[in-house]
């Protein structure tokens, strides 16, 4: 049977309004809005608080249920809404379809159909659309990148005479901030504290960009190269096998210390370095001591080639048991000063 008052049979009444309200008790994303031409400005004639609470629609891609989805109402006050009536003429139940961006022309004072709490729109005589989305005044966020970007960043160089010649070595600095959006090509999400999400199909520029309000970010550039950022500390935990494959250079530069420790469980889990054929191990000590200990094992250093040693003081070797030199070749041993020699028997040709 038939029913008037059945969705779809009582008539769609379609409404603009503004959020006032968001707080909502029940936690399910109802907003309240001031709807034009249906109520009035005046908040002392009609306080927000007597406002009816609107439903917010959510997309098919979200659940609504259960807390699967995504979280209902990101409208803020002062936000512009589409909506209907669920009750038709009745006017008590209505229903909000979506959010209308647009160009603001004066900051809120508080009063009816504006923000209450005077924080919305953040300016005036600008459009709603993200600074990040369109040309003109550059995002506040794209400043502070701009400024933080690190460059001349010292590496490792093996250079005997690097001190000598004030050379600062070999450097590397961070990419360039390539961001130039062009509307309406960048997809942006902008969050109230500065998170930030950008989806950047902007011709020859395009990008990929999450970034936290503290500076946090992860960036893929238009070449395919990315860039992380992290103003904290970073904690990875992999609960099994970790393979890290790279086709070109590495640099890593420590402002602190680095530790790394293999086999802390026990086992025979080896800590292995292999150079290639034509390339060099270097391994250089500003300033310090240069220290490797086994607590139990052997020491064992082959050298395919010569041995070189060079020490710039005194040399002192402490052997607890025999030692043993072969040696198949000549044997030459010079000395500046004098040579003591002393043991319970010394015997220069035993055979």
């Amino acid at each position: 049977m038939d029913n008037e008052n059945f969705l779809g049979y009582n008539g769609f009444i379609w409404f603009v309004g503004v959020v006032e309200d968001r707080l909502d008790p029940l936690e399910t994303g109802r907003v309240k809005v001031r709807i034009l031409g249906h109520h009035d400005k005046s908040k002392t004639i009609l306080p927000t608080d007597d406002l009816p609470w609107a439903q917010c629609l959510l997309p098919t891609t979200s659940a609504g249920i259960s807390g699967i989805g995504t979280s209902p109402s990101k409208c803020v006050e002062g936000s512009w809404v589409l909506g209907y009536f669920k009750d038709g003429s009745r006017k008590q139940d209505p229903l909000i379809l979506g959010t209308l961006p647009g160009y603001s022309s004066e900051l809120s004072t508080g009063q009816g159909f504006q923000d209450p709490n005077q924080l919305y729109p953040t300016a005036a005589n600008e459009s709603d659309v993200s600074r990040l989305a369109r040309a003109g005044t550059e995002h506040t966020s794209l400043t502070s990148r701009k400024a933080a970007r690190k460059t001349s960043i010292t590496t490792a160089d093996f250079d005997p005479i690097e001190s000598a010649t004030g050379d600062a070595g070999d450097m590397w600095s961070q990419p360039a901030i390539s961001a130039a959006p062009q509307y309406p090509f960048n997809t942006v999400t902008e969050t109230e504290s500065g998170h930030i999400i950008e989806l950047d199909d902007t011709p020859a520029k395009e990008r990929i960009h999450v970034r936290h309000r503290i500076g946090t970010a992860i960036e893929m550039l238009e070449d395919g190269s990315r860039v992380d950022i992290i103003e904290k500390d970073h904690y990875t935990l992999t609960a099994n096998d970790n393979k890290v494959y790279i086709q070109g250079d590495s640099d890593v530069t420590i402002d602190g210390r680095h530790k790394i420790y293999v086999n802390k469980n026990g086992g025979s889990n080896d800590y292995t370095i292999q150079v290639g054929a034509g390339a060099n191990v270097n391994i250089q000590v500003d300033s310090g001591d240069c220290n490797i200990h086994t607590r139990t094992g052997k020491m064992n250093l082959i050298a395919g080639d010569d041995f070189n040693l060079k020490v710039g003081g005194n040399m002192k070797v402490e052997v607890d048991g025999y030692k043993t030199e072969t040696v198949n070749g000549f044997s030459t041993f010079t000395t500046i000063g004098p040579v003591i020699m002393t043991g319970f028997t010394i015997d220069f040709n035993p055979f």
